[in-house]
């Protein structure tokens, strides 16, 4: 269990320092993510992971409680499907120091123990280096490719699909 990390849920009071981080780190999302950039897109934020289908979780540096990154689980399907699809985006001055790869195994725990899913995936543009190495070291396997996928930045991408299944399951994806 990290020490160096606090995962919360996103709360009203949080747009400010949200924004702002968002504000800083434009360069760094650019052209992998947009997040909310305007208090009404956040406040649609909390809105949309307060239902059942969502979760979300800010990823906070234990010492300042300062928000470092965010971590989602959208659009979770229970019954036999058991799954839920993650979207995450560090802040600057907080990334390539461990502390979202500590969040993201910590929400993967969260996802696989706490709400019960069997598969969790994250679909990520091909040349986002830093995005792959995340979940490849938290155990993630490539299970294929999607032309034109996910529309961000205002232009159809493409993304690789990595997924993680829980340790109950009987069968594990090969690595590639």
């Amino acid at each position: 269990m990290s020490t160096r990390i606090r995962l919360r849920h996103p709360e009203l009071k949080d747009c400010r320092e949200f924004l702002s981080r968002v504000r800083a780190s434009r360069e760094l999302h650019y052209p992998w993510v947009t997040p909310p950039s305007s208090t009404a897109q956040f406040k649609s934020y909390i809105r949309r992971m307060q239902a059942p289908e969502h979760c979300g979780f800010l990823v906070c540096d234990a010492q300042t409680d300062a928000i470092a990154g965010v971590i989602n689980i959208s659009n979770i399907v229970l019954g036999f499907f058991r799954s839920g699809y993650l979207g995450y985006y560090a802040f600057a001055g907080f990334e390539r120091q461990g502390l979202m790869r500590e969040g993201l195994q910590a929400v993967i725990r969260h996802g696989f123990r706490k709400l019960k899913l069997h598969r969790l995936e994250a679909n990520i543009q091909p040349d986002n280096a830093a995005s792959i190495a995340l979940v490849r070291s938290c155990g993630f396997s490539k299970e294929g490719y999607s032309p034109r996928y996910l529309k961000i930045c205002g232009r159809w991408r493409d993304h690789e699909r990595w997924a993680i299944l829980s340790s109950s399951s009987t069968a594990r994806p090969r690595a590639t």
